[in-house]
């Protein structure tokens, strides 16, 4: 009686442990960043465009990185779409597609990629054949064609007229705008603004206000990123008001900010896109991050000569 007991415990002890065995599996699993890269293709003729598409999926609570992909050894980008971004449960999946093409011939390899933050996370390195387009050795050859001879048209010397009018227009309409009276008009002049100590300035209020603790977080990060949008924009003359994202970090490269700086900021400004567009919810440390990183860029353009 008592090994047959025995037994029993010792049987729902096994089955214990194995379903705990796979939650755990499960959830080391889900916990994972997985990072994957594909191509619609694998052989192209050469000029050929070929879609190659990038993603990484991260769970929820972790920080967000994405590739910064700028150049592939033997292809040229034809288009880049933007990022795209999926929320599912308990993870964010981050997607980029770019059209490239080949003009060398040969096999070549798109590179993995390292996602950066972290070291050992990256992409697929996919294999691409590109070559010349088939002959068919059906097709009949094409004769050379003889040479056409054609008559020169004598030239239209008609134009000259056209040309001694408008010049005549162009005479009077100048005699006429440099001899009338212009009104005197008031000028007024608008103190100058020093685009960094405003940018300083409305930082700190914008801490004051402490939007995230109010729930307005979308507010939070929208203010955030107007205020160094406006900077770059009067101090390094960048476009940035209309671009997105990502074009205003291709212009930030000409600034040659520091790598790390760099980095710091494209993830505090792609953090901004995801609040935005994702419904994303950031914790207090990322809030905190975004913030410094946005100060500490501006202080690093405001060295720069």
């Amino acid at each position: 009686m008592n090994e047959r007991r025995f037994k029993m415990i010792s049987h729902k002890y096994f089955i214990a442990s194995f379903v705990s065995i796979i939650i755990s599996f499960f959830s080391f699993s889900q916990s994972k960043i997985v990072a994957q890269a594909a191509v619609d293709r694998n052989k192209i003729v050469i000029g050929e465009p070929v879609q190659f598409s990038i993603q990484v999926t991260i769970p929820s609570g972790q920080p967000l990185h994405f590739f910064e992909i700028d150049t592939i050894p033997h292809f040229e980008f034809l288009k880049k779409e933007k990022v795209d971004t999926a929320v599912g449960n308990n993870t964010i999946t981050l997607k980029q597609v770019f059209n490239i093409t080949s003009f060398d011939s040969g096999h070549w390899v798109i590179p993995s990629f390292v996602l950066p933050g972290t070291k050992k996370v990256r992409s697929d390195s996919i294999g691409m054949d590109v070559g010349f387009a088939p002959f068919d050795r059906d097709k009949d050859y094409n004769d050379v064609k003889d040479i056409i001879e054609v008559n020169p048209e004598e030239p239209d010397n008609s134009w000259y007229w056209y040309a001694a009018g408008a010049a005549l227009v162009f005479l009077i309409l100048m005699i006429y705008l440099l001899t009338r009276k212009k009104p005197k008009t008031k000028v007024t002049v608008q103190p100058a603004v020093d685009p960094y100590v405003q940018a300083m300035k409305e930082l700190q209020e914008l801490q004051k206000e402490n939007l995230p603790a109010k729930g307005e977080i979308k507010m939070y990060y929208s203010k955030l990123v107007d205020i160094f949008r406006l900077y770059v924009f009067h101090k390094k003359q960048l476009q940035s008001l209309q671009k997105t994202t990502d074009h205003l970090m291709v212009q930030m490269k000409s600034l040659n900010l520091n790598e790390e700086r760099f980095n710091q900021l494209a993830q505090a400004l792609r953090l901004s896109d995801f609040v935005k567009f994702a419904k994303y919810i950031p914790g207090d440390e990322d809030n905190r991050a975004a913030f410094e990183a946005i100060k500490k860029s501006i202080e690093e353009i405001e060295k720069i000569r």
